[in-house]
């Protein structure tokens, strides 16, 4: 073990640990806006009440995200400064952007939002949220324009004076083919999070608190929910699906170890359930679908798709000697759990729908455990995903220009890595129980009661006035 494994090791997990809460800010500050969209338009306290529940949860949330966030770009120059100084005039660009125009954006509007209720008028307090929630997505947007950078580096060239990468067309960094579908596909996954969480929260009142006079907003919740969720459900797959046709014709060995698919086949068929050696090296059993991998990366159901070995091959005569093979059971496996449990999730929201058919009310303890269970499932596929699209890029942290081992920083020693990845692995442990326990005691609570107090009689003096008031 050597600094670059550690590095490798505490910038994976905090990402990862990162990502748990950018989905939920995401999908939710959109679904809290339309919530209070609905109590502005209709003026039905449900919408009100829902807004001001889910708009806490959110809340929550957005906070740890921002905490995590910090950290997650405080490593660039800690312990991979040596790709901070190739990439950064590049990787830089779309970053100071989220910086100065999406979080601001978001972050000034969230605190009118969270001060306004009362003060600000009903129309500038919903576009408050709308506000915030545009920056969120703003936000997303050029952080993923970085990422793809990675993936499928545009718009620069190479100094050969300095060795930099320099920006020579932000547009074309802005409108990467790979952001471009990176964008709608990591979005669609976050509203699967977000709607999956409302309808966990709704179905755990609706199942334990049949009688309860807010009943009627959290079969409402429930129902949008699982709408949300399929709905999502359907454009991950849409989307996903073209992403592996642009990630077949700019990263071909990340979906041939996606596959596990050794040898160039044509037509190239889909592999359910692969067994191979403990290495990784070669395939010892398959279950397949015939043609379908050919469809799903060229569009043809007869389309070649390049094997592992052919494009180690490859880019050993042009890049040099050396391994461009991505550790192939970590590249099959994250793939296959990222659709599994996207897929898990929507099947617990049409069972949601169907119990609440013809005004039913859920009364199963078995569907409230897996609607409790149903937000972690498409957590658990965001994390997967962003697994395989990082593992399956290695060996390379630049796509074909800066190798993973050339990017870390020469002068951290492995005990330093090793001492801030202990410190850091502590403080979000101890972040992730603050986090669970606030979302659980506010989920519980319920939707607020949105009685107003009563009012002060103000006609005694301040002698018979209680304490509190005197004051």
């Amino acid at each position: 073990m050597d600094a670059l494994d550690v590095a490798r090791w505490q910038f994976g997990v905090t990402t990862v640990y990162h990502f748990l809460f950018v989905p939920l800010t995401i999908g939710l500050s959109v679904l809290v806006a339309i919530l209070q969209t609905m109590w502005h338009r209709t003026g039905d306290e449900k919408y009100l009440k829902l807004t001001k529940f889910y708009g806490k949860l959110f809340l929550i949330n957005f906070a740890m995200g921002v905490v995590t966030g910090i950290v997650q770009e405080f490593q660039f120059g800690m312990n991979w400064s040596d790709y901070s100084r190739f990439v950064g005039d590049i990787f830089g660009a779309p970053l100071a952007i989220e910086a100065l125009v999406a979080f601001f954006l978001e972050s000034t509007f969230i605190g009118l939002w969270i001060f306004g209720w009362d003060r600000l008028p009903k129309r500038l307090h919903l576009a408050s949220i709308w506000a915030a929630a545009i920056g969120t997505n703003l936000s997303a947007y050029f952080i993923l324009a970085a990422n793809s950078f990675m993936q499928n580096p545009v718009g620069y060239r190479i100094n050969p004076e300095t060795g930099r990468a320099e920006l020579t067309d932000f547009v074309a960094v802005l409108t990467n083919k790979v952001a471009m579908i990176t964008f709608p596909h990591t979005i669609a996954g976050a509203f699967l999070v977000a709607g999956s969480l409302l309808v966990a929260v709704a179905m755990w009142h609706l199942v334990r608190n049949r009688d309860s006079a807010d009943t009627p907003a959290y079969r409402f919740a429930a129902k949008f929910g699982s709408w949300v969720t399929l709905v999502s459900a359907a454009a991950v797959a849409l989307t996903g699906d073209i992403q592996g046709k642009i990630m077949t014709e700019v990263q071909p060995m990340k979906m041939a170890a996606a596959e596990g698919l050794y040898t160039t086949e044509s037509p190239a068929s889909f592999s359910v359930l692969t067994v191979g050696s403990l290495d990784g090296s070669r395939e010892l059993f398959a279950l397949k679908i015939p043609h379908l991998l050919s469809w799903l990366g060229t569009g043809d159901p007869n389309g070649t798709v390049q094997g592992i070995n052919d494009l180690q091959a490859q880019y050993a005569a042009q890049y040099g000697a050396g391994s461009y093979t991505p550790i192939i059971p970590v590249t099959y496996w994250s793939f296959r759990f990222m659709i599994g449990f996207g897929m898990a999730a929507a099947a617990i929201a049409l069972l949601v729908l169907w119990s609440q058919r013809k005004g039913r009310t859920p009364t199963s303890k078995w569907l409230l455990r897996a609607g409790l269970v149903m937000p972690l499932l498409p957590l658990a596929a965001n994390s997967f995903g962003w697994i395989f699209t990082e593992m399956g890029r290695q060996p390379w942290i630049v796509f074909g220009e800066m190798l993973t081992r050339d990017g870390v920083s020469r002068s951290v020693s492995l005990t330093e890595v090793l001492t801030s990845f202990t410190a850091f692995t502590l403080i979000y442990a101890a972040l992730a129980v603050v986090e669970v326990k606030l979302l659980l005691r506010y989920a519980k609570a319920g939707v607020p009661d949105l009685t107003p107090d009563p009012e002060i009689d103000d006609t005694h003096d301040d002698a018979e006035r209680p304490l509190a008031f005197a004051y």
